[in-house]
């Protein structure tokens, strides 16, 4: 292991434990003296994701995390959260022993994740991979969600979604205010 500091090519582990999906080793360079962390971790064999276009390309978890921290964006939600999301649906593929995967199963896995998890990120990243052409769309995965809610309880920090007849009325009082506008 190079020492980051100067560059020399050895140094001794002063200590050593597991975390998570590895090894933490506390460093010394031989060398200047110097101390540093490294972080080991048990490299998989490769795993191919298959594009809607049939393109194959090696899985990349800085994507996964990326689409799932854009769809989480400036939610409630405890630090942490996105990377065990991500570590959960990398482990699952892994698990699985395919050596490709579409990339469709992936976008599935993290609508079940988000959807359990807070429904905001979940209708975020469902109009983007599911590539909502017109709100008549949006609208049915948000009542579908609606629906799908009796008797589960609300992801933590999350006020519930409107119901049918609450949209309804709120619209009716829309458009009541716009017509008392217009005549005056």
């Amino acid at each position: 292991m190079d020492c980051p500091y100067c560059g020399y090519h050895d140094s001794k582990v002063i200590d050593s434990r597991d975390i998570n999906d590895g090894i933490r080793r506390r460093r010394q360079c031989l060398e200047c003296g110097s101390r540093f962390t490294t972080y080991e971790r048990l490299q998989p064999a490769g795993l191919f994701v298959i594009k809607k276009d049939e393109r194959r390309e090696e899985f990349n978890r800085d994507k996964l995390l990326t689409g799932i921290r854009k769809a989480c964006e400036k939610r409630p939600l405890p630090s942490g959260t996105v990377d065990k999301v991500a570590d959960d649906i990398e482990a699952e593929l892994y698990h699985s022993g395919r050596l490709e995967v579409p990339s469709t199963v992936i976008g599935d896995m993290v609508m079940e994740k988000l959807k359990s998890l807070d429904h905001i990120a979940y209708i975020r990243f469902a109009s983007v991979y599911r590539e909502f052409t017109d709100i008549t769309t949006l609208k049915e995965v948000v009542d579908t969600l609606v629906s799908g809610e009796s008797g589960v309880a609300h992801p933590a920090n999350q006020l519930p979604l409107l119901s049918t007849d609450n949209l309804e009325e709120l619209a009716g009082r829309g458009r009541k205010r716009a017509e008392r506008s217009r005549s005056n």
